[in-house]
């Protein structure tokens, strides 16, 4: 769909991680173009602020992308206030460096919480209302999807993650109408990547990258990169330019994949939904001996805590 056909006027755009950064700057943008936007985030102080430069059409909802009850009630009240959701940008998201050894497990885990879990959850509870509009799924992944460094091991692993699971729906939601993008950034502007250098390791890591890999770019360049991938629903969302070009070399396989699947998913579609008809929600079991064991374990630390 081109961008003369997918106006952003009127368009409701939900885009988590809005308090600030990336999220804040194309959100101002989006609404700039015409669109209703809910910003959804912490920090409600920053989320209000962030929500006022958008004009009096925004709203924002304080929620963890974590905890699924606030994200839904998030979700619901955008619906509840624009009528529908025609556009899910993921974008909530943080990082630690460290390296596997030495970085508390608490801290990893949560990354993957925040970045990965987080991402499919708030494409989850937004999906049926952008089917319902035939509309567009935006996941924000990184650079680091596909050039992983030493101490961002679970930054990356996220990002890779997020990647593959937009690289899956894509093909599921393809035949409904609805197109899926993802984006990838190189070193931005924003408060994350400053966070960082304020580290010496990362700060000295960072420094010695050469050439563009090395440098750090406006947030303006993501925000309106974000906005040029809604208007023409874009698969791949990029800053700066090059982070595209070499995002594409190593896609073939992919393209490949989809190729020969997308003819097949309107039927395989609806075998699955025969099956949880059949079978409720041990159809979506984890497979195997190892699946078994790791829901039998998931039950008894629940049982426990």
């Amino acid at each position: 769909m081109s961008a003369s056909t997918y106006s952003l006027s009127g368009k409701s755009v939900l885009v988590t991680g809005a308090a600030r950064g990336i999220g804040a700057d194309a959100a101002k943008r989006l609404a700039a173009r015409g669109a209703k936007v809910a910003l959804v985030g912490l920090e409600p102080e920053e989320l209000e602020r962030a929500c006022g430069a958008c004009g009096p059409e925004a709203a924002w909802f304080a929620a963890d992308v974590t905890v699924r009850d606030e994200l839904d009630a998030a979700v619901a009240a955008t619906v509840e206030r624009f009528g529908g959701i025609d556009v899910c940008v993921a974008n909530a998201g943080i990082a630690a460096g460290g390296f596997v050894r030495a970085m508390e497990p608490h801290v990893w885990e949560r990354i993957i919480e925040v970045n990965l879990i987080g991402t499919y959850r708030t494409v989850h509870a937004c999906l049926p209302h952008v089917l319902e509009r035939r509309g567009y799924v935006l996941t924000v992944a990184s650079l680091a999807a596909f050039v992983h460094a030493p101490m961002m091991s679970a930054y990356s692993a996220t990002k890779a993650g997020v990647e593959a699971f937009a690289d899956s729906l894509r093909i599921e939601v393809a035949h409904h109408g609805v197109e899926v993008g993802c984006a990838y950034f190189s070193w931005i502007d924003t408060d994350m990547v400053h966070g960082g250098d304020e580290h010496a390791a990362f700060r000295e890591m960072r420094a010695k990258l050469k050439g563009p890999i090395g440098k750090t770019y406006p947030l303006s360049a993501a925000g309106e990169a974000v906005v040029r991938g809604i208007e023409t629903r874009a698969r791949v969302v990029a800053a700066p330019g090059w982070v595209a070009r070499l995002s594409g070399t190593r896609r073939l396989a992919q393209r490949i994949s989809e190729r020969e699947s997308l003819p097949q998913v309107p039927h395989i579609e609806q075998l699955m939904d025969e099956e949880v008809a059949r079978l409720g929600a041990e159809a979506h079991r984890p497979v195997g001996a190892g699946g078994l064991a790791d829901a039998q374990s998931d039950v008894a630390h629940h049982a426990t805590t």
